[in-house]
């Protein structure tokens, strides 16, 4: 009642303040900026000395959105544009009172640091909704990007464009050259194009656009002023090729006697990349034989749950273009999830992803790869008809084997299916973006050699989504937002008991009435949906949700999701202050309710949560959190097993930044919780520091301390367990120490050429103690072995639930752990003609476990040091063909 009364609160406060707060007005988004015609070539140099740069078609009226929002601009700066048949020419000239004051920071592609910086942002389509942004810094750095969902955006897209600067006495000029052919727009007679731009002077934190947008406005895109005067341009039929060869060199810590690991090994490779303008709206993308390994390599993470951990993409041809691919965000400004875990229709990583297949008991040694090559690739992306964006990837990954040992003979073991992996996405945008619907479908086909593989794979995965969005008033205030979809699997009998009982859906829990294992099925099927409505206009905001996902329903063979059989709800809102003050630069307040059930109408979760945001005149800042959450019921925590509860709990965290503008930066964080009798916190720091205009080392520290009551142990069959179904689950208490830290050596030569160096070590103990087993279903209470009957064997982790009586022991075994791991790489990256790239690659790890508790830092990090690595030298060589 109490939360219901919180959300009736939030939604009579929002309604008193429909109307937008804000004064200040979209200014110049009427403006007309002129493209002329280049007749004379143009060096790109930086310089602006060319005529065309002379000509009376220059733009100087900016407004200041920061720090004074809506004022005139410190300093001049004047904007011109140009055309030829290939490229559209921006030249930017920036007058600076105090040139010798400009900033002019140098750091490698697509990295944004405090610098002097300009932006073009473009809308080539004129949909009003989407676009491309180009970067360049005082110091010569070019960022990219693509604008979406009318104000987000997506820095993983890489066009093959240039771009050069020059500091004078006047200040400083930059001078852009982007190719037709790297954007997708109608083919017309005469173009007009949507467009903004942005200056930032970072002494001052400034920011003037030409297009000014409030902060307590919503859109981006959307605003954008006109770009006219291009006729007769074209971006289709351009074809790209870039081949690439690598050499893989492998220094590996090996078994004694292995016949599969001699400890090197030596890779070469070979394929390409293709892309090809289809049209002028679509673009084909395709890959033979395609280098899929990873640049950057993965944190190391100590996961203790029953849920698999999320990784980001970081292979250029899934995540370039793949805002597409984008399912249930569109139309919203925010989609807030309070333990929400939206699901992904299509996660990428699943595609040429480490096999899968077991491995029998048996064998002696194995050699298992460590990913599933590909094929073949291609994705085509891109607009079919005036409004609906299209995209579509197809996959095949071959079948891949394990090579193994068993008394000295030696087989091949099928550890990966031939697979097909299939995504279709469309999207149509009505009304200039006011409203919008779309579909994506999904499918993953496995095709068999080995009937044991059956057992554990689907053999099929289909899926199906429809998402949209409409704005509820004129102005753009409110908008109702949402998706809904629907999952299919299939595979033998056994597999489909197993996926039932998986993490994800938990059939076998013995108290939930609506849920049963079906011994008998060959398939599983759910459906699942989100819906928000959002005011987004104006100071005060409101974002409010409702989803579910049912119990069968699961895309993970395709997608990444958490958990099935949910209901979650949230309601919430705030204040944001835009106008400067002696106190704050700019503050948000806000505050949010929440609840989640399973389909079973047991509660599971909920809370009250406040968040703020405060940016103080000097620009230090804090952000922090404060949430209370009632007792629940946990359906979880047994893994399977009955209900029991989660106690009353209270925690929060915060993080003070210093002036990002200063050679040297830090941010001190700390968080806790309380969920008596279990308990955790941690802190945590950033420093960077610029020792050069382009050189900047950064190092991040945590260490954390969880105390965890009840840290689930195993399940054990036992008749004699009748208060929990004829099963003992079993938990301990859990007291884990972890220090971690990220370092960074960023170090740029020149625009083109830069090494950045990352090193992660990671050092885990945990300590487990009282072991005991649930008590009774839909409680927190637990027997502990070595109390009354039952005893419990410290020596060799033997517990017995009734000491003389029936029951059967238990063989815990030690649980406790110490893991040292060390994991960096150096990458050279040299991009030595456009779209012509070297990489120079050196990894390497550590790694190291015990069944010890104790935490002791000095001792583990000397050894962990001390340790011997697993070397891996990469060169990868790419040329650039423009057809």
């Amino acid at each position: 009642m109490k939360i219901l009364l919180l959300f009736l609160i939030i939604i009579f406060s929002s309604l008193s303040f429909a109307s937008p707060s804000d004064t200040l007005q979209i200014r110049n988004n009427d403006a007309k900026i002129l493209a002329l015609r280049i007749t004379d070539e143009i060096e790109l140099d930086g310089k602006l000395n060319e005529h065309i740069w002379l000509a009376p078609n220059g733009f100087e009226n900016f407004i200041q959105r920061d720090p004074a929002e809506g004022a005139a601009p410190t300093e001049r700066t004047v904007l011109r544009v140009a055309y030829d048949d290939d490229a559209l020419y921006v030249g930017a000239k920036m007058y600076d009172s105090a040139p010798d004051s400009i900033v002019a920071r140098l750091t490698r592609r697509d990295e944004w640091i405090t610098s002097d910086h300009v932006t073009v942002y473009l809308d080539p389509y004129y949909d009003k909704r989407s676009g491309y942004f180009f970067t360049l810094n005082a110091g010569g750095t070019l960022i990219d990007g693509v604008l979406y969902n009318d104000g987000w955006d997506d820095e993983s897209w890489d066009g093959v464009w240039e771009g050069k600067v020059n500091l004078d006495e006047e200040g400083w000029t930059a001078e852009m050259r982007i190719p037709f052919s790297q954007m997708r727009f109608n083919n017309e007679q005469v173009n007009v194009w949507g467009i903004n731009f942005r200056r930032t002077i970072a002494r001052k934190n400034e920011r003037d656009y030409l297009v000014f947008i409030p902060k307590a406005e919503s859109g981006f895109v959307s605003h954008f002023a006109d770009l006219r005067g291009m006729q007769q341009i074209s971006s289709g039929g351009q074809m790209e090729l870039i081949p690439y060869v690598t050499a893989r060199a492998e220094y590996i810590q090996h078994e004694e006697g292995d016949p599969f690991n001699s400890g090197s090994n030596y890779e070469p490779g070979a394929g390409a990349d293709f892309k090809m303008g289809v049209g002028s709206n679509l673009t084909l993308n395709a890959t033979v034989n395609p280098d899929f390994g990873q640049v950057e390599i993965d944190p190391a993470v100590i996961n203790l749950s029953d849920v698999e951990t999320f990784f980001p993409e970081r292979r250029p041809f899934f995540t370039e273009g793949s805002t597409i691919f984008n399912f249930g965000y569109g139309g919203a400004r925010n989609y807030w999830g309070f333990n929400w875990s939206n699901p992904d229709f299509f996660y990428s990583r699943r595609i040429g992803r480490q096999p899968q297949g077991s491995i029998p008991d048996e064998v002696d040694y194995v050699d298992y790869p460590t990913g599933t090559h590909i094929i073949g690739a291609a994705k085509l992306t891109g607009k079919v008809g005036e409004n609906w964006n299209v995209g579509t990837i197809q996959n095949v990954t071959k079948r891949e084997f394990a090579r193994v040992s068993t008394n000295g003979i030696h087989s091949d073991l099928e550890v990966e299916p031939l697979t097909y992996y299939g995504v279709i996405r469309a999207q149509n945008e009505i009304n200039e973006g006011r409203q919008g619907i779309g579909i994506i479908s999904t499918a993953a086909v496995r095709g068999f050699n080995d009937n044991r593989l059956r057992d554990e794979l689907n053999k099929s995965a289909i899926s199906l989504g429809l998402d949209g969005w409409t704005y509820l008033d004129a102005s753009k205030t409110w908008v109702l937002a949402g998706w809904t979809g629907a999952s299919y699997v299939n595979g033998n009998t056994t597999r489909m008991i197993d996926l039932q009982k998986s993490s994800r859906h938990y059939f076998q829990r013995p108290d939930a009435d609506y849920l049963n294992v079906d011994s008998t099925a060959s398939s599983l099927s759910g459906y699942a949906g989100r819906f928000y409505i959002n005011k987004q206009r104006g100071n005060f905001f409101v974002n409010t949700a409702f989803g579910f996902i049912s119990p069968g329903f699961d895309v993970n063979d395709i997608g990444f999701m958490f958990r099935a059989d949910q209901i979650n709800w949230h309601a919430g809102g705030g204040y944001e202050w835009t106008d400067p003050t002696s106190f704050y630069q700019f503050m948000t307040i806000g505050a949010a309710v929440f609840q989640n059930y399973d389909f079973g109408s047991n509660v599971t979760w909920q809370g009250i949560f406040h968040f703020g945001f405060i940016e103080f005149p000097n620009y230090y800042s804090i952000d922090w959190t404060a949430f209370y959450n009632p007792q629940t019921y946990n359906n979880t925590r047994t893994r399977g097993g009955p209900l029991t509860i989660n106690p009353t709990g209270y925690g929060g965290d915060a993080i003070l930044a210093s002036d990002n503008r200063n050679d040297w930066i830090v941010k001190l964080g700390g968080s806790a919780y309380n969920g008596d009798p279990s308990w955790n916190w941690d802190i945590n720091a950033g420093l960077e520091f610029r020792f050069l205009p382009n050189l900047s080392f950064i190092i991040s520290p945590q260490y954390s301390r969880i105390f965890e009551f009840a840290q689930y142990v195993d399940t054990f069959d036992d008749p004699t367990a009748t208060n929990t179904y004829g099963k003992r689950y079993v938990f301990a208490e859990l007291d884990q120490k972890t220090f971690s830290a990220s370092i960074r050596l960023n170090w740029t030569f020149t625009p083109k050429l830069s090494l950045q160096l990352y090193v992660q070590p990671l050092i885990s103990a945990g300590d487990y103690n009282n072991y005991k087993e649930l008590a009774y279903p839909g409680t927190y209470e637990f027997n502990t072995f070595g109390e009354g009957t039952s005893t419990f064997d410290p020596n060799d982790g033997t517990a017995d639930p009734d000491g003389e009586g029936p029951a059967e022991p238990l063989e815990i075994g030690n649980l406790d752990f110490n893991i040292r791991s060390f994991r960096g790489n150096a990458v050279l990256r040299w991009e030595y003609l456009p779209g012509s790239v070297i990489y120079f690659v050196w990894t390497q790890t550590r790694s190291a476990a015990e069944e010890v508790g104790d935490f002791q830092f000095d001792r583990a990090f000397s050894s962990m040091m001390l340790l011997e690595p697993d070397n891996i030298f990469m060169i990868k060589f790419t040329y650039w063909f423009n057809m």
